[in-house]
């Protein structure tokens, strides 16, 4: 039992200039120096723990440094995906604005198209390497600093559906079926290596406004519950505790008036077998959902990592509204039941960070300070 509020993130950091430069040489196919891609890896990432260890964050990651985003890297580890998308989602908020999503996509606050990769041919292993390097990468990081936990992530089977388009499977369910022995492995791989296995399902969330806005809401919790039931297939056998599930509505700066409430998922939710539900609790759409957890209370065994840092604005949060957002979750579902986090990450696509990277950091130094703040107030 935690004596404080401890405080994590979602995963994704800032990467560092020669890290981006060999992301997108790698992504363009022109990466010709795999020995410096690795060295340059496991520098980023021991940087980026060691910057996180030094703010106090409790529970930390290796960044994602040597992903371009939290979906596509399956592309580099898995064949299969040799097609091209015919037509990338739209968000549907998005579409009702249109003046203001060019603008958006110029400036760089959302891809220019989400069309890339798809699936054409059977999924298979192609490259265990990836994963053991990250996996290498953050063990060697970690051991300087041996008091902090850490974390990895890994993408949902129902995620990757909504960004690597189904050109090959003869229904949505096949493909599902067809990426559950493949993400049980990389699952396993990571709780195996001793860190807590995230799990990022956007599709639970992001997924009703971006692929699913034809249907009704009845339709997409159908779609939703095969996707938690994938999901649990995959990690029928690790322990809930070791893990956690990440659900978020598009990590990106616009009116999102077309999200699904979290009232309307909450049950899908707790049918998952992690026990750590990480979830947007900072941006203005999703702030009041805190009183959720009134109506629908917490499972035993569960725990709530909700988001009080916002991960789209440059705004640097008050500490004592940190600590504000921290008490209310508490005050519903228990002290000890609550981790401080973002709402999503701070570089979702490497190259895109809606916030400054520096701003990034200092964000994350307000979350540890807030975190300090509701630890006096709540154990007073």
């Amino acid at each position: 039992m935690s004596d404080r509020i401890l405080t994590t993130h979602v995963g994704s950091l800032p990467r560092p200039n020669d890290m981006l430069a060999l992301l997108d040489a790698r992504d363009r196919g022109e990466l010709l120096d795999d020995a410096a891609f690795a060295e340059t890896a496991a520098r980023a990432v021991a940087d980026v723990v060691a910057r996180q260890a030094a703010l106090g964050i409790d529970i930390l990651s290796d960044g994602e440094m040597a992903k371009t985003s939290y979906a596509t890297y399956l592309t580099d580890r898995l064949s299969g995906f040799g097609g091209r998308a015919e037509k990338g989602p739209a968000a549907r908020d998005l579409l009702d604005y249109l003046a203001y999503a060019k603008r958006l996509v110029e400036a760089g606050g959302t891809e220019k198209t989400l069309a890339g990769a798809a699936c054409n041919a059977p999924l298979a292993l192609k490259d265990p390497q990836p994963l053991k390097r990250d996996i290498t990468n953050f063990a060697a990081a970690r051991t300087p600093h041996p008091r902090a936990d850490g974390f990895l992530s890994a993408c949902s089977p129902g995620v990757v559906t909504i960004f690597l388009q189904n050109q090959y499977y003869p229904s949505h369910e096949a493909y599902l079926d067809a990426l559950v022995p493949l993400l049980k492995d990389e699952y396993e791989t990571i709780a195996a290596s001793g860190v807590v296995l995230q799990i990022d399902c956007p599709d639970l969330g992001m997924g009703r406004h971006l692929v699913h806005a034809d249907k009704s809401t009845e339709d997409f919790c159908k779609v939703a519950a095969r996707h938690i039931e994938a999901l649990n297939a995959a990690t029928a056998d690790i322990a809930p505790e070791r893990m956690r599930l990440h659900i978020c509505w598009g990590n990106y700066e616009g009116p999102h008036h077309h999200d699904i409430p979290l009232s309307d998922i909450i049950d899908l939710v707790y049918a998952a077998r992690p026990a750590g539900i990480s979830i947007e609790g900072a941006n203005p759409r999703h702030e009041h959902e805190w009183e959720i957890f009134a109506d629908k209370p917490l499972p035993d065994g569960k725990v709530i990592v909700p988001g009080v840092i916002d991960s789209t604005t440059n705004y640097i949060e008050h500490p004592r509204l940190v600590a504000q957002r921290i008490e209310r979750f508490a005050s519903l579902v228990g002290r000890e039941r609550v981790i401080a986090s973002t709402d999503c990450g701070f570089a979702t696509f490497a190259h895109h960070p809606s916030v400054d990277p520096e701003i990034a950091w200092a964000k994350l130094g307000a979350l540890v300070e807030g975190a300090s703040l509701a630890t006096e107030a709540l154990w007073k």
